[in-house]
Parts: structure tokens; C-alpha cells; sequence
């Protein structure tokens, strides 16, 4: 089984230009810190691994001002995952997706990929 690095997990900055929803509640435009929790989601679809679903916390100037649900893809399975180029290793990318319903933020850093899917205002509308 795939196996994701234990403890918290310090991503990088990520650049989110239009306000989201990240665990149901409103998270604005702006540059965050991004870090991964040692906290799993307990995953709602049967065959997931526990430990590849965490929580991540969006943080700007030391507050946590969201938190959201991360897929953890280990590089080797990101292909069958994802379909677009991937960030380069060490950076992220913020993509619009979904006829703009959702914003992904994906991280590439030490052999894994992050995913973590934001909904819009306008999925939270219909």
C-alpha cells in the first residue's frame, strides 16, 4: 500500500485569486501558507488509504484562516490520477477547473503530489 510521510508537512505558499470554500466555510483570495496536518480524513469512498487523505491548513500570517481535505498521490500513480502537467518538484500550481466550480491547488514536493479541490461560490449556490 502507498504510504504518505508521517506528522505535519509543511508545503509551501500557494496564490489563490478568488474566494472558496474549504471545509464548507468561506476562504477569501489571497497568498497562504500551506501545511499538512497529521490529522487523516476518514475517507468516504471504500478502497481509499487513510493515511493518503489528511487535512491541510491555509495559514497567512501565522492564523489558520481555512482548512481542507488533501489527496496525498505519490508520483509514480500521478499520471493515472491527474491528466494535466504537473507543478514542477518543490512548487505548486493553482488551477481553475470544471467550468469554474471548483479550484485545485496542487503541490509537488518530496515525491508526492497534493491535491486539494476548493469549491467556488458558485458550486456553494447551486
Amino acid at each position: 500500500a502507498p504510504t504518505a510521510p508521517a506528522g505535519e508537512i509543511a508545503l509551501g505558499s500557494a496564490r489563490i485569486t478568488r474566494s472558496v470554500m474549504a471545509d464548507g466555510k468561506p476562504l477569501a483570495a489571497g497568498t497562504y501558507t500551506v501545511r499538512v496536518t497529521a490529522q487523516e480524513s476518514k475517507p468516504e469512498a471504500v478502497g481509499q488509504t487513510e493515511s493518503l487523505e489528511r487535512w491541510v491548513e491555509f495559514v497567512q500570517k501565522g492564523e489558520v484562516k481555512g482548512r481542507e481535505v488533501v489527496s496525498i498521490v505519490p508520483a509514480a500513480e500521478a499520471k493515472m490520477v491527474v491528466k494535466d502537467a504537473a507543478p514542477g518538484a518543490g512548487a505548486a500550481k493553482v488551477q481553475t477547473l470544471r467550468g469554474n466550480e471548483y479550484v485545485r491547488v496542487w503541490f509537488n514536493k518530496g515525491g508526492n503530489h497534493y491535491l486539494i479541490n476548493l469549491a467556488t461560490g458558485e458550486t456553494a449556490t447551486k
